[in-house]
């Protein structure tokens, strides 16, 4: 058994810290949206824009973090194993004799459904939560800039449907994490940088 690095430290920090900003995100926004009362509407709008500023800030930051140092190559998409994993994750994850198709390098560590993934959420989840969200903070100024055809309730139905879409890869990504053997072992390895080969 050998142990390899997987996550760097910066690539740990920019996943823990986008995951209690987006949590953060998730509890003011459905608070804003009626679901609860915990902060009060108010309060919970003002914490949500300083949130979405400092994850846009962090996505700013990893992307030229991942720009200089090549990282961006780990989420470029591929069919390799792809049809391996679709069986895997469908039908393998649930037969304990079933091994798991793909092992983790520091040079690849996403398989090829996670690749499709993190595009999905790259290309369009982010984009039209910052988009929308922009948009919102800035509903004011619309007129100036000759955005008074878009209706507020418009913008604001599509941003909530790219915040369900991001819960729901939330949801997802969380299950993943706990489907290593052992049931720890993807969590172990985000939170140590290392992996047990």
């Amino acid at each position: 058994m050998a142990r390899i690095l997987v996550f760097t430290r910066f690539a740990r920090f920019a996943h823990w810290t986008q995951a209690l900003l987006v949590i953060a995100l998730m509890v003011t926004g459905f608070e804003i949206n009626g679901a609860f009362s915990l902060l009060g509407y108010e309060r919970a709008a003002e914490w949500h824009d300083v949130l979405a500023w400092s994850l846009m800030g962090l996505w700013a930051l990893a992307i030229i973090w991942s720009l200089i140092t090549g990282d961006w190559k780990q989420y470029l998409p591929t069919t390799r194993k792809l049809m391996a994993m679709v069986r895997y994750y469908t039908y393998g994850i649930f037969h304990a004799d079933v091994p798991h198709p793909y092992r983790r390098t520091a040079q690849a560590r996403h398989n090829p459904l996670q690749r499709l993934a993190y595009m999905l959420f790259h290309a369009l989840i982010t984009p039209t939560l910052w988009a929308t969200g922009l948009l919102y903070m800035f509903y004011n100024d619309w007129p100036k800039v000759g955005l008074d055809v878009l209706t507020l309730s418009g913008v604001a139905l599509v941003h909530t449907a790219a915040a369900f879409a991001m819960l729901l890869f939330f949801i997802i990504h969380v299950y993943l994490a706990f489907t290593g053997t052992p049931v720890t072992a993807f969590l172990k390895a985000m939170i140590t940088g290392y992996e047990d080969i």
